[in-house]
């Protein structure tokens, strides 16, 4: 593994995973506004590390592998602790719909890999916009409180709401794509 600029930005997202959890749970003042904070940073290195791999000509196959898992595994223990926190059933399907887009794209490109298409399921604007409305859709209802007297929590839910439906579109564009390659293999 080389130890660049783009791959110790993706390490220092998976780093900050414990941080937020500890701060999620913390019964400190703020804590929830620190997590949000560091979930926030943490989501903007994503954007940060793929410039320095681009611009830095810093990229390689470890890093390839490493930015989605760092991405999702954020994502995901991030929803999993909303959706422990707010019992709603909506907050529980916009989760179910963001992971299970997640691990059905994942599944979808290792296996248009597999069959040598991995470019037809490339990443695509809809999916970079979905992930702008998730990441500030989780930081906002991560931090909770209100701020300058804006029900924080109550946008981010909007924008996470928001997010799922992008996430359905984006994974039907996936599918799309990749559609006359499973018709092939059938």
């Amino acid at each position: 593994m080389k130890f660049n600029l783009a791959n110790t930005l993706t390490l220092i997202r998976i780093a900050a995973i414990p941080i937020v959890v500890i701060c999620f749970y913390s019964s400190m003042d703020f804590a929830r506004p620190i997590a949000g904070i560091v979930f926030g940073l943490a989501a903007i290195t994503d954007m940060l590390d793929g410039y320095a791999a681009r611009k830095l000509g810093q990229t390689s196959k470890f890093g390839e592998f490493l930015d989605p898992v760092a991405d999702k595994l954020m994502v995901a223990v991030l929803l999993v602790l909303l959706v422990g926190s707010d019992p709603r059933i909506s907050v529980t399907l916009i989760a179910v719909i963001i992971i299970g887009r997640e691990i059905t794209v994942s599944a979808l490109r290792e296996w248009m890999a597999s069959i040598g298409a991995r470019a037809d399921v490339a990443v695509r604007l809809s999916g970079k916009v979905k992930t702008v409305f998730q990441m500030f859709g989780i930081a906002f209802m991560v931090y909770e409180h209100d701020l300058f007297g804006i029900e924080i929590y109550d946008f981010g839910y909007f924008l996470l709401l928001i997010s799922a439906g992008m996430t359905l579109w984006s994974m039907i564009d996936y599918l799309r794509a990749a559609w006359p390659a499973i018709e092939k293999s059938s």
